[in-house]
């Protein structure tokens, strides 16, 4: 076994190898780019070494500077982790060169999986089902028209070196191909440097199933078991759990061997995915064609950790350190259901932007002990940190295990309701909205879940005002309480003289402006009212910090988060926010946007679709930016003329800086 290893990449995935490698007495090194000077993965290794800027391409990226590394601090091994450089044939190479065991599979491996066409080839040869297609290389337009006019409509195009979900479009029919495929090719080149497209059947009511496999360097291979990550958006993935729901033992048996045959054509190395897409027939049934292999471990492999009670990261340091496969095919087995939620700093109601700022508050449901617990939780950031523009939007995830699927959903539910965040917008309270989807509870899955179940899913609000607004007040008074003097004349909630005195509240909730009234009754009690909401409030508070509520007649416990003037409230049945107005500070304040378009967002802009003169309609793209990994269209918000363009391409900008000027 390896005495040290570099684990080069960041986050929760740097942290999560780090403490399979302590458990095993094995040191690591970290490395680290300025933005993750304090992160939570420099602080979980033994050692450090600062790479370079923020950006990957100035740090995590660098692979002859990770090499360097490496070589300095005495590690034996790199462990990539997963994104960055985990598929990169050629650092996976050098490390070879520099005497380094990279912790994945072969290079050769990474390279004929690496390409979607040569990849099919290969498989096809391996007799793993295929979706019926064409994977050449001739690239001539008309005849890629020919083979979509075989294959039957509705088609795919790919990118051939796509991911991600760039470089593909579906062709409903014969007459829209063209265009398409223009337009694929245009986002490959500039993607992937690579126009190169296959075309496949579009496979309709569509599964994600995937198959986690494992090789080791004496020949062996094993399946242990499938995961379903059905539930998508963006083509990228937000829910995923272990076993598939609906998963025959037979079928289970054929995709493993499928899978196996994938891995041994290629003399598949330590962990790696083989993806499927499962056709869902009229009858019940399903067929399953291979998709892609992943040559990593993957994001989502804590749910197949869960369900067989290994440790993944442990069999990838022992078969890279030259050992056998831990147990063989017969000797694995399933226990209950595990499901992994992605939590993300995003906003699902704005089209799932991601949103960067520090975590003000970071609370977590009780975590239990590691591979087979009832919560676990893979993160790399803390309270106080923060999210920055750099790298990808994910938080945490949160993996929940049960004894069956609804247990594990009860189990998933209640643990995301006790996630607590502000600072950052987050897609918790879209997750909840997910799981109690008819959908998504009664195991009806396919690719286009979120999109089938749009309406009860975006632009929800699960609390309301009149309970909004009598957690803010409660927590104003309970605050006002805490700080006010014994003095009887300084308080506001005693006995009043004079009978009952009111106190005006005013809010901002949802986009709106809305009024509440709170009444001191002459024997101390209090009654509110908010819109045509009214009632007695009773008030109380736990040591733990959590609130009581007696409101609308109904007992609430709640925590409320004050951030600046706005209050994030946060119950069993969701959470909302809303913002007391103070009518002195706004008065005066005169100052509106006009035409100023600015940033939604730290990052990068990518270019300008106008340039100073241009004529422009509501809606019309203006500028694309760039930030977590995804591109954003920035659009008019109205008609105009451009005045000025007041970034170039390439430049940084800060969230809210001004982009260009646009006159009515």
């Amino acid at each position: 076994m390896f005495k040290k290893i570099l684990i080069a990449n960041r986050g929760e995935i740097a942290c999560r190898v780090a403490a399979t490698a302590r458990r095993m007495a094995v040191r690591t090194v970290a490395v680290y780019s300025d933005a993750d000077a304090h992160a939570n993965h420099v602080r979980a290794c033994d050692e450090s070494v600062h790479l370079g800027g923020s950006a990957p391409k100035e740090s995590y990226l660098r692979w002859e500077k990770i090499l360097e590394a490496a070589k300095a601090t005495g590690a034996e091994a790199v462990h990539p982790g997963y994104g960055f450089l985990s598929e990169n044939e050629e650092f996976a190479q050098a490390c070879a060169d520099a005497g380094l065991v990279f912790i994945g599979p072969p290079p050769s491996a990474i390279k004929a999986m690496g390409l979607k066409a040569e990849s099919k080839q290969l498989m096809e040869k391996a007799d793993v089902p295929l979706v019926p297609g064409y994977h050449g290389a001739d690239q001539n337009p008309e005849l890629l028209q020919r083979e979509a006019d075989r294959i039957g409509y509705p088609v795919l195009i790919k990118a051939s070196a796509g991911g991600g979900g760039k470089g593909m479009r579906i062709v409903e029919k014969k007459g829209d191909f063209a265009a398409a495929l223009a337009s694929c090719q245009r986002e490959a080149i500039n993607s992937f440097g690579d126009d190169a497209v296959l075309i496949e059947k579009y496979v309709q009511r569509p599964r994600h199933i995937e198959i986690q496999v494992f090789g080791d360097t004496h020949g062996n291979y094993v399946y242990l078991f499938e995961r379903d990550c059905s539930v998508q958006r963006r083509h990228q993935k937000v829910l995923e759990e272990a076993p598939a729901p609906g998963m025959t033992e037979a079928m289970r048996k054929q995709m493993g061997e499928a899978a196996v045959a994938a891995a041994r054509a290629v003399n598949y190395v330590g962990a790696g995915t083989v993806e499927f897409i499962v056709e869902q027939r009229d009858d019940g049934s399903m067929n399953f064609f291979f998709m892609e292999m992943n040559t990593r471990l993957q994001v989502e492999h804590p749910v197949t950790e869960a369900i067989t009670g290994l440790d993944l990261v442990e069999w990838q340091l022992r078969v890279a350190s030259g050992e056998p496969l831990p147990l063989k095919q017969e000797q694995l087995q399933i226990h209950g259901h595990a499901i992994e939620a992605r939590i993300c700093a995003e906003n699902p109601d704005n089209n799932f932007l991601p949103a960067t700022g520090t975590l003000h508050v970071y609370r977590k449901p009780q975590a239990t002990a590691f591979q087979r617990s009832r919560v676990r939780i893979d993160d790399g950031v803390r309270e106080g940190g923060v999210i920055s523009p750099f790298y990808d939007s994910m938080i945490a995830k949160l993996i929940v295990h049960g004894a069956t699927r609804e247990e594990a959903l009860a189990r998933l539910d209640q643990a995301l309701a006790q996630t607590h965040i502000v600072g950052v917008a987050t897609n918790v309270q879209f997750l909840r909205g997910i799981l109690r989807t008819e959908s998504f509870s009664k195991a009806k899955l396919d690719t286009a879940l979120i999109e089938r179940e749009r309406a009860v899913l975006f632009d929800q609000e699960p609390l309301g005002l009149p309970l909004a607004a009598a957690a803010s007040i409660a927590n104003t008074l309970l605050a006002e309480k805490a700080t006010t003097s014994a003095d009887p004349f300084s308080r506001r909630d005693g006995w009043q003289s004079h009978g009952i005195a009111t106190r005006p509240f005013e809010f901002e909730f949802r986009g709106e402006t809305k009024a509440a009234e709170l009444r001191y009754l002459h024997d101390g009690a209090l009654a509110l009212s908010v819109g045509d909401v009214a009632g007695p409030l009773e008030i109380g508070s736990f040591p733990t910090g959590e609130l009581e509520l007696m409101f609308n007649g109904r007992r609430h416990t709640l925590n409320v988060y004050e951030d600046q003037s706005t209050a994030h409230v946060f119950t069993a049945d969701g959470a909302t926010k809303i913002t007391a107005v103070d009518r002195l500070a706004h008065a005066g304040d005169t100052h509106a946007e006009g035409g100023r378009l600015t940033a939604p967002m730290p990052g990068k802009v990518v270019s300008f679709a106008v340039k100073a003169g241009d004529k422009v309609s509501r809606g019309q793209p203006l500028a694309v930016m760039e930030a977590m990994k995804m591109e954003h269209t920035i659009a008019a918000p109205a008609d105009g003329t451009v005045e000025e363009l007041l970034f170039a391409p390439g430049d940084q900008v800060t969230e809210g800086a001004e982009l260009l000027r646009i006159a009515a």
